[in-house]
C-alpha cells in the first residue's frame, strides 16, 4: 500500500477542522471529546459515550449525522426492548399472489445508528448488535443481511450506578473502539449555553463534505504510515495490561484483547491525519490509549474496594511503559 502525502494530508487536515468547528457549535466546552468522537469515525470504529443525562451526548451524535451527511436511525433502549425491534423481523405479506415472508429491516440499517441509553436494555437486546458492530451486517432466521457502509454505532449510556442500567457484556464492550466520558459543564460553559439555546430546540447546522468526500478520508487514514517503533510501543502496552506483565497490572484481572491492539493502531493513524501528520507517532498512541482501554480492562476486586479505577490503572501504565525497547526495531520512516 502506498503511504498518504504531504499534499493529501493537508488537504484532508482542513476538512477535518471545519467538522471540528460545526461540533463545536453543537456541544460547548468538549473539544477534547470531539477530536476524539472525529478520531473515532475516520478509524471506523463504534463508539461508547458515557455521562450523566443533559450533558449532549444525543444532541453530538445527531449533529454529526448532519454534519457528514449521512443516514442515522435512533434506537432508545428500554427494558422491553427485544432484538428483532433493533435488527429488523420478517414480516408475512403477499407477493405476486403467494403470502410469504419478506424482512423488513430494522433501525440498524443506517450509516450512523444512536443506540442511545445503550445499558437499559436487557443482556439479550445488547447482544443482538455484537455481529453488526463486528461485521457490519445481521443474521435473522438464517438469512444474512448487509448492513449500509460506512456503518458506525455510536452509543451512549448511564454510570452504572444509577438504576434500570445493565452492565454491557466484555464481548460487546470490546466492539467499541472508544469508550468516552463525557463530564459536566463549568460555569462559564453553562453560561454559554443558557445565552445561546433554548429548551427543546436543536442547533442548527448544514452539512460540510460528501459521502465521498467522507469515504476518501477513511481510505488516506488507512494509509498513514505506522512506523515498527510505534507499532512495537502499541503491542508492549497492550501486553502490559495483563496480569503479571507489569507493575501495574497487579490490580488486573483481564487485560486487553488483540482488538485493542488494532484499534490503538488506526486511532493513533486517524489523528496523526487530524493534525497534518503522514506518521503516527508515539504521542498519537498515548492520547487515545485511555479511550481505547478504559473499558477494555477488568480491575480485580480487591483494586476496586482500594478505590482503583481503570482510568488510574491506564494512566499508570502509559507513565511505566517506555517509548522504545531494546534493540531498537528498524523501519523508522515509510518506504
Amino acid at each position: 500500500m502506498d503511504h498518504a502525502t504531504e499534499t493529501e494530508v493537508a488537504d484532508a487536515a482542513k476538512h477535518l477542522r471545519s467538522l471540528s468547528q460545526g461540533l463545536n457549535t453543537i456541544l460547548f466546552g468538549q473539544e477534547e471529546i470531539i477530536s476524539l468522537v472525529i478520531t473515532g469515525v475516520l478509524a471506523r470504529g463504534h463508539i461508547l459515550l458515557e455521562g450523566l443525562p443533559g450533558l449532549g451526548k444525543t444532541e453530538l451524535v445527531k449533529g454529526l449525522s448532519k454534519l457528514l451527511r449521512l443516514e442515522n436511525k435512533r434506537v432508545q433502549f428500554t427494558p422491553d426492548l427485544l432484538p428483532g425491534d433493533i435488527t429488523g423481523n420478517p414480516v408475512l405479506q403477499e407477493v405476486d399472489g403467494r403470502r410469504e415472508f419478506v424482512f423488513q429491516p430494522g433501525p440498524l440499517f443506517a450509516n450512523i445508528v444512536l443506540a442511545d441509553e445503550i445499558n437499559r436494555a436487557s443482556p439479550k437486546t445488547q447482544s443482538a448488535l455484537l455481529e453488526a458492530m463486528q461485521e457490519r451486517r445481521v443474521t435473522v432466521l438464517g438469512k444474512t443481511h448487509e448492513l449500509p457502509l460506512p456503518f458506525f454505532v455510536l452509543a451512549t449510556q448511564n454510570p452504572i450506578e444509577l438504576e434500570g442500567t445493565y452492565p454491557l457484556p466484555e464481548a460487546q464492550l470490546d466492539r467499541f473502539l472508544f469508550k468516552l466520558e463525557i463530564t459536566k459543564n463549568d460555569v462559564s460553559t453553562l453560561q454559554r449555553i443558557v445565552s445561546s439555546r433554548e429548551l427543546g430546540t436543536e442547533p442548527e447546522v448544514d452539512p460540510i463534505m460528501s459521502a465521498e468526500t467522507l469515504a476518501e478520508l477513511l481510505a488516506l487514514t488507512r494509509r498513514i504510515f505506522l512506523p515498527d517503533v510505534v507499532a512495537n510501543y502499541i503491542a508492549r502496552l497492550v501486553d502490559s495490561t495483563h496480569p503479571g506483565q507489569s507493575e501495574s497490572s497487579a490490580q488486573v484481572r483481564f487485560g486487553a484483547s488483540p482488538r485493542a491492539a488494532l484499534a490503538m493502531a488506526s486511532a493513533a493513524k486517524a489523528r496523526a491525519l487530524i493534525n497534518g501528520r503522514t506518521n503516527a507517532s508515539f504521542e498519537d498512541v498515548k492520547a487515545i490509549a485511555p479511550a481505547v482501554l478504559r473499558h477494555r480492562i477488568v480491575l480485580d476486586y480487591n483494586a476496586r474496594v482500594d478505590g482503583h479505577t481503570t482510568n488510574s490503572v491506564v494512566a499508570k501504565l502509559l507513565s511505566e511503559i517506555p517509548f522504545q525497547d531494546s534493540p531498537t526495531p528498524k523501519n523508522l520512516t515509510p518506504a
